[in-house]
C-alpha cells in the first residue's frame, strides 16, 4: 500500500497537483515506516529508509513551494465533488482555512433564498454554514453576505429568516451584514486570511434529504451531493464588497 500511495504521489507531482501529491507523499511515507519496523532484513530495511529519505525530501521542497505560492498569491486547489459523494460537509471543505486569526467573512451567493417549500434548505444551508463558524476555531466576528431578492411572496419570508439568523448571531457576538444585488451571478466565499473559495453550486451543493428522520438530514457529511467543482485560492489580500 505504501509503495502504491508515493507511486501516485510521483503522479501527481509531475502532473504539477502538488497539494494532492504533497498529501500521497505524506500518507505514503507513514506506511513505509511502518515496513521498515516490520522488516528484519537489514538490507531491505536501508534501501526503504533511502527511499523513505528521497520523499520527504520532495515533501519538503513542495511545502516550501506550495507556501511560496501562498505568499505569491498564486496558490490554487481544486475539489471534485462527484454525483452523490458524501463526506463534503462544511467543517470537512472548510475547516483547514478557518485559522484563529479569521474575523471577518464574505459571502457572495445569489440564492439564500426561499423561492418555495422545497427550497427551504438553501437558508439552513447559509444557517448551518453560520454555525460552522460560530464553533471555531476562528473567531468571527463579521459576516457579509450579498444575495439577490426572493422573488414574488417568498421576499416577506426571506427577509424573516435572514432577520432570525442575525439576530441569532448577535447572541453570539457575531454582527451579520446583509446587502442585495440583483445582477449578482458569482458564488465565492472569502476569509480574511486571504483564503478565497469558488464552489460552483454555491452552499447548495447538497441533495434534499430523503426525509426529515432520514441519515444525512442532521450531518452533512453523510448527506449525498450534487457534482461541483471547489477552487481554492490563496490571495494577499482580500478584497471587500
Amino acid at each position: 500500500a505504501g509503495a502504491e500511495t508515493v507511486k501516485r504521489a510521483v503522479q501527481l507531482d509531475a502532473a504539477s497537483r502538488f497539494q494532492e501529491s504533497l498529501v500521497c507523499y505524506q500518507e505514503g511515507i507513514d506506511l513505509l515506516l511502518q515496513v521498515v519496523k516490520a522488516t528484519t532484513d537489514a538490507a531491505k530495511k536501508h534501501r526503504y529508509r533511502q527511499k523513505i529519505s528521497e520523499y520527504m525530501t520532495r515533501a519538503e521542497d513542495i511545502k516550501k513551494h506550495i507556501e511560496k505560492e501562498k505568499q505569491d498569491g498564486k496558490y490554487h486547489k481544486q475539489i471534485r465533488i462527484e454525483e452523490n459523494a458524501t463526506g463534503f460537509g462544511y467543517e470537512k471543505l472548510f475547516h483547514e482555512y478557518l485559522t484563529e486569526i479569521v474575523s471577518e467573512v464574505w459571502v457572495e451567493d445569489p440564492y439564500i433564498r426561499q423561492v418555495h417549500q422545497a427550497s427551504r434548505y438553501l437558508l439552513y444551508n447559509f444557517l448551518r454554514f453560520c454555525e460552522m463558524l460560530v464553533k471555531g476555531p476562528c473567531k468571527v466576528k463579521t459576516i457579509h453576505l450579498l444575495t439577490s431578492y426572493n422573488e414574488g411572496s417568498g421576499r416577506s419570508q426571506q427577509m424573516t429568516a435572514l432577520e432570525e439568523i442575525k439576530q441569532s448571531l448577535s447572541n453570539y457576538g457575531v454582527t451579520l451584514n446583509i446587502e442585495f444585488s440583483s445582477s449578482i451571478h458569482d458564488r465565492e466565499i472569502r476569509f480574511n486570511n486571504g483564503w478565497m473559495i469558488k464552489i460552483g453550486r454555491g452552499l447548495d451543493y447538497f441533495k434534499k434529504p430523503q426525509g426529515h428522520f432520514s441519515i444525512g438530514y442532521c450531518d452533512f457529511d453523510l448527506r449525498p451531493c450534487h457534482e461541483t467543482t471547489v477552487d481554492v485560492f490563496h490571495t494577499k489580500h482580500t478584497k471587500k464588497m
